[in-house]
């Protein structure tokens, strides 16, 4: 195993060493008395040779079943110990990885698979917790058995036990040739897995797209070809295995056929010492070899596999959150916030892009004011979002709330403070209700049903068979996209922050529906409304339009208009759009 992750093992483990050691000291207690009942059941046989009574016989089998009995408490006991050690492991990885998740930026998400990441989450982390519980277990026996029955086997007779081991270094040898061949194939393996969990997490997600345009047919060759690479992957390294766990058990055998052969000719020759209890106990010293020795390639598979997960999970662990909280990051009474936001010179540009997405943008919007953010596609609007919300790492002294530097924030701090509602609202497959109030999840019913109505969507639930007790659907898909834009507002606020930032929230919602839900927001928000929906935008207090990148123009509806000016010019199509329709 690499060095480095013998060390990530070690971290893993760390935690546990106590458990650890007591299932070791519970393991090698099993092979001590593993090691001596067949010298006990060799002392009998010789003492039963001469003198045989039923009292003798009696004494040796209840003592052995004694002794036999304390083994397999004992052993249980190993086994809760080592096995609880890769729960406990496998517990904490998951909530280590899925808190990690949570820190990563999206843009992550959108370069790695859902059905990669989620593979990564449970089979890598279960590989891992069978590496640290069975193949820990397998291998500490192992060299206890090893440590302990060799040197009593030697103690009967060195020749007969060195010739009955002899076929072991071969069977190690054979370990260690087959060892890069597992490793690879069982990363083939995970890979496919991934590969296909992703597809079909897709097509499940996307059943509606497929259906309206016919292509059930191209998704089932797709689907078919991964199953077929991932059967593929599972039958080389099912033929790899049962090729060699077989073979190993074929050579160990050996051992006791070679036993059986020059043990029963020392037996035959009356000036041999040797004695029908020292080959009796050879035999089952062997037989206890060899289930651990043949056991060893499956252990070894254990391990190839939890390499390639820890290599795996350790991908995601190693990834650094992009935005972190500053060392003397400053703390602030979210209820005393005003909502008072400024840029000054906000400039951002993106990895390997040539020309910054914000150019020296320069704004400042009053506590309560309602803000309409305009312009092209690719002006810089849902840029300047994910920047006040820190979705993206901007330099400090560049974008203040209340005055004080955004980037100075404690980053949890700073989101209670700005409720985002993205055009492509999220809903979890749960209630109406439990959707609303997914950022109070105490919030009374009463609640819920205000800011519905604020929301304009309280009539269509209440139209709903069980209205607000009404199953959503994954990713919300039983509603419509205005809808589960007015749900996901409604849900926003409910958490009641100072500033509420729309980006184009409503954008599947109708000029009217949309211009009245904006009139009657909270006038205490500071409500910034990122849209393409001019007519809504025209309500508002103030306008900021931009275009590639800068603030072009700042005004009132009707001061914008006065101007010979790019708005002026928007508004103009938009008018004539509406007569077209």
């Amino acid at each position: 195993m690499a060095r480095s992750q013998f060390k990530q093992l070690q971290t893993y483990m760390r935690p546990f060493y106590g458990d650890l050691a007591l299932g070791t000291i519970a393991l090698f207690l099993v092979n001590a008395l593993g090691t001596y009942i067949p010298w006990l059941i060799k002392d009998a046989v010789d003492k039963l040779s001469k003198v045989f009574t039923m009292d003798q016989v009696m004494h040796f089998v209840w003592l052995i079943l004694g002794l036999a009995s304390i083994m397999w408490v004992i052993r249980m006991a190993s086994r809760m110990w080592l096995f609880g050690v890769g729960r406990q492991v496998e517990y904490l990885l998951k909530q280590q990885v899925f808190e990690h998740l949570l820190k990563l930026p999206s843009s992550y998400f959108s370069k790695h698979p859902t059905g990669e990441i989620i593979s990564i989450v449970t089979s890598d982390i279960e590989n891992i917790r069978r590496m640290l519980g069975f193949a820990t277990l397998s291998l500490i026996n192992t060299v206890f058995a090893y440590a302990m029955t060799l040197p009593a086997m030697l103690a009967i007779d060195v020749k007969l036990s060195i010739l009955s081991l002899s076929v072991y270094p071969l069977m190690f040898a054979i370990v260690k040739f087959f060892s890069g061949q597992l490793r690879d194939q069982q990363f083939k393996v995970q890979e496919e897995l991934s590969e296909i969990s992703s597809l079909l997490q897709e097509d499940l997600n996307g059943m509606a797209l497929i259906k309206t345009y016919a292509q059930e047919e191209n998704e089932r060759v797709a689907f078919n070809l991964l199953n077929q690479r991932l059967l593929d992957a599972n039958l080389i390294l099912a033929k790899t295995r049962n090729f060699l766990f077989p073979l190993l058990g074929g050579i160990a055998s050996i051992s006791f056929l070679t036993l059986l052969w020059f043990g029963g000719e020392m037996l035959a020759d009356p000036t041999s010492k040797f004695k029908v209890g020292d080959l009796l106990s050879l035999i089952i010293y062997v037989e206890r070899l060899i289930f651990p020795t043949a056991l060893l390639g499956f252990t070894f598979t254990v391990y190839q596999r939890g390499q390639v997960s820890i290599d795996r999970v350790q991908g995601i662990l190693d990834i650094p959150p992009a935005i972190v909280d500053p060392l003397d990051a400053i703390e602030i009474d979210i209820e005393q916030v005003k909502g008072r936001i400024e840029a000054r010179n906000l400039s951002f540009t993106y990895a390997g892009a040539t020309e910054p997405t914000l150019d020296r943008v320069n704004f400042a919007i009053a506590s309560g004011e309602t803000v309409a953010i305009i312009g092209a596609v690719g002006s810089g609007k849902s840029t300047l979002a994910n920047a006040l919300l820190r979705l993206i790492d901007i330099a400090p002294n560049q974008l203040f709330i209340d005055g004080v530097d955004i980037t100075a924030l404690k980053v949890h701090d700073l989101r209670s403070i700005i409720t985002y509602v993205p055009q492509d609202s999220f809903l979890f497959s749960t209630t109406m209700r439990n959707n609303i109030r997914y950022g109070q999840p105490q919030a009374a019913d009463s609640e819920v049903e205000y800011f519905a109505e604020q929301a304009r969507i309280q009539s269509e639930i209440l139209n709903f068979p069980r209205q607000y007790d009404t199953l959503v659907g994954e990713r919300g898909i039983t509603l419509s996209g205005g809808q589960r834009q007015r749900t996901a507002l409604a849900r926003a606020l409910l958490v009641d922050s100072p500033v509420l930032l729309l980006d184009d929230a409503l954008s599947s919602v109708d000029n009217q529906t949309a211009t009245g839900i904006l009139a009657n927001l909270p006038k205490h928000k500071t409500v910034i409304f990122i849209s393409h929906q001019l007519s809504a935008a025209a309500n508002a207090d103030r306008i900021i339009l931009m275009d590639r990148g800068k603030v072009v123009q700042i005004g009132t509806h009707q001061e914008l208009l006065k101007e010979s000016s790019l708005y002026g010019k928007l508004w103009n199509q938009h008018k004539l759009e509406e007569v077209l329709r």
